[in-house]
């Protein structure tokens, strides 16, 4: 298949062509794909059988989308291409798929779980690849996964190690970091390309012309409601937080109701009540974010759904806790005594959210044309799945022939339903070929999702940075696009749209600042940049390692997050694959029960789930049980426990900040221990 590029995209490419480590700055729509499809043909042809290409993306759906548009069509006569994610059997056996295939395209994860795995068979090498393209390579810092493997190959390359790949990165938005300024703006620009050791960032140069007349901008609106004239559904939920708040009796807690503001303090409080085993405080607090939750989402969809997350949430409080204590009672009543009225005032239409009105009233307005097709960004799984209902809910959008489907991460969230990638790649293909013709998504569909074919894109309630504007504009391909922000009169979205235009434009300069540094200059400044780098990340390791090894795990203490019963130490836990923590104590099985079966969105090569671990005494959930080489153990989730340490009492969001060392898993010594009558005849 013959590969044609237009004249911008050809400029772009050269210095790759020769070999250089660049990044390909190109606005969302002109074919930075197509453009690496070229260099990875070119690349292997010169190759002479030895090449062997890595694209890494950040997003599942991407996978399947690059292999099927792009790289299988222009490959598939010459080279081998394999497509391979979570839910790809080739992921099991990624190295072996490596040594076979001439091009992989992966998520970046699973190439960073290769390089950094200990089993021989299980490990890959930078150097088994010539060419690494990574797409959307903004996401090339901090602690992304890029950055990971990039810092790989950084701290090889000044060990002078040979046979390391060609870099190509590509991006439309690199971004300014939140930047005011213009040298802060361009100290960003640089800390990517030092990222990347990119030798430059290439953009056209010569063929502006053709690049703006190749790609339809569309036209941005504001579409702009009023507020509530009057919420008493949204009044009523604030009273029952007040009754809890005089209850509690604790100082005022930071922020308004319904603000994210109040729900960090409230996220605070029951943490504090977690550490110092206050359950009357802790309780409040979590029930006091579930309040906060509705009013959020009152104020994004509707009443009706505010309340069924509410009604949904008590309901699992009765149905789930083993016995009730005096607060638990008292929360209970609260809903119950204004649940009647808070359903009734969820019925009426009077005061629904007139953002749902603007927002129904805009997407009439543009499918007018039976052959719109169009995306309505979100913020949470939660909102894209109430508002897809409200979607289907509504006559007047159903007969102007409006077929929605949501799409969201694929990643496990105990809010809201997953979906797998299969679902994900199924409803995309609808969405391509007009079966569905919007969708409603969260960020998942930012970046990188090409339908041509798609004219209309509407930004509903979100307050988000450039990067994630500029891609949420991308996706609208089609001639005659709009781009519409539906928001409230004066509120937050509209001043941080704005904002975000302005750093746009502060992006723009100072990536052209950085293409007109001397060369030498500029080598320098990475170089220096790399070297920081290799040592910020070499001191972070050696105190993280520091950490690990001041307390003895016979020292460490857990309890249950909820009703603060001790049940288990530090050295009951073991870690499987580097990222399962378990208990392997064969006692610990009086402080817990399991329950129904746990479904993930995809399978894993030597475990499967089983069934939910919750607390025996007072049912908080505590995990899930591992069926490891058919052995069951309890892997448990660090958020649900208090830990004990021997200076103080904290909670922890990921195992890795606990500070104490725990050996790994012995598969044979657990199975005598826990399983002694299938040893009996062996000793």
């Amino acid at each position: 298949m013959q590969i044609d590029l237009r004249n911008y995209q050809w400029e772009v490419i050269q210095p790759a062509l020769r070999g250089k480590n660049i990044i390909i700055w190109l606005p969302t729509g002109g074919g930075k794909t197509r453009a690496a499809v070229f260099v990875t043909r070119y690349h292997l042809e010169t190759k002479g059988g030895k090449g062997k290409v890595a694209v890494l993306v950040n997003k599942v759906p991407l996978v399947n989308q690059h292999y099927e548009n792009e790289f299988e069509p222009a490959l598939k006569h010459a080279y081998r291409v394999a497509p391979i994610s979570g839910d790809s059997e080739l992921k099991d056996h990624f190295a072996l798929a490596v040594r076979n295939y001439d091009v992989i395209i992966c998520t970046a994860q699973i190439l960073q779980n290769a390089l950094t795995s200990t089993e021989e068979e299980k490990h890959v090498d930078l150097t088994e690849f010539s060419l690494l393209i990574i797409d959307e390579c903004h996401h090339t810092q901090k602690d992304g996964v890029y950055n990971k493997i990039m810092g790989h190959y950084i701290e090889k390359k000044h060990q002078h190690t040979k046979g390391l790949p060609q870099i190509l990165g590509l991006t439309a938005s690199p971004g300014t970091d939140g930047a005011n300024t213009l040298e802060r703006a361009k100290k960003h620009i640089l800390q990517i390309c030092a990222n990347m050791d990119a030798a430059m960032i290439t953009s056209s140069k010569e063929c502006v012309k053709e690049l703006k007349d190749s790609i339809p901008q569309p036209v941005k609106i504001y579409d702009i409601t009023e507020e509530r004239k009057e919420d008493p559904f949204g009044d009523t939920i604030k009273v029952m937080m007040r009754t809890i708040h005089s209850y509690l009796n604790v100082p005022s807690i930071l922020g308004l109701f319904g603000s994210q503001i109040y729900e960090q303090s409230v996220v605070e409080l029951e943490k504090e009540g977690a550490i110092t085993f206050d359950r009357k405080k802790r309780n409040c607090a979590l029930h006091l974010r579930k309040y906060n939750d509705s009013l959020l989402i009152n104020d994004t969809v509707r009443m009706i759904d505010a309340f069924q997350n509410l009604a949904e949430f008590y309901s699992t409080e009765e149905s789930s806790k083993n016995s009730l204590d005096q607060t638990d009672g008292f929360l209970l009543k609260v809903f119950n005594d204004y649940k009647t009225k808070l359903h009734l005032l969820a019925l009426n239409k009077a005061y629904e959210n007139p953002k749902l009105d603007k927002l129904e009233q805009t997407l009439l307005r543009r499918f007018k044309d039976s052959n719109s097709r169009g995306i309505v960004f979100t913020k949470t799984r939660q909102s894209t799945h109430a508002m897809l209902g409200w979607i289907k809910s509504s006559d007047k959008l159903q007969a102007a022939g409006i077929k929605a489907e949501s799409l969201t991460g694929a990643g496990v969230n105990s809010q809201t339903k997953h979906m797998t990638q299969q679902e994900q790649h199924e409803v995309i293909r609808k969405f391509r070929v007009g079966i569905i013709n919007l969708l409603v998504a969260t960020s998942v569909a930012e970046e990188g999702l090409d339908i041509k074919e798609c004219n209309i894109v509407i930004r509903y309630g979100l307050i988000n940075n450039e990067i994630a504007m500029m891609q949420a504009r991308g996706r609208a391909r089609a001639e005659n696009s709009i781009y519409s922000v539906v928001a409230k009169k004066g509120g937050k979205e509209i001043s941080r749209e704005f904002t975000n235009e302005c750093r746009e434009d502060l992006m723009k300069r100072a990536i052209e600042d950085v293409q007109e540094m001397p060369e030498r200059e500029y080598l320098i400044k990475i170089r220096d940049l790399q070297l920081e780098s290799i040592v910020s990340r070499k001191v972070k390791e050696r105190k993280y390692n520091s950490v690990r090894m001041e307390n003895d795990p016979k020292d460490v203490r857990f309890f249950c997050r909820n009703c603060n019963e001790a049940v288990c130490h530090g050295s009951d836990i073991q870690i499987i694959e580097g990222m399962h923590h378990v208990n392997v104590n064969p006692n610990f099985k009086i402080y817990y029960k399991v329950g129904g079966k746990i479904k993930l969105p995809r399978k894993f090569e030597d475990w499967e789930p089983g069934g939910t671990v919750s607390c025996r005494k007072c049912g908080q959930a505590w995990g899930m049980e591992m069926i490891y080489k058919s052995v069951s153990v309890p892997s448990l989730n660090i958020k649900n426990f208090v830990v004990e340490l021997p200076t103080e009492k904290r909670t922890f969001k990921q195992w890795k900040g606990v500070p104490c060392q725990m050996e790994e898993f012995n598969y044979q010594e657990y199975c005598a221990n826990c399983l002694p009558d299938l040893f009996a005849d062996s000793f």
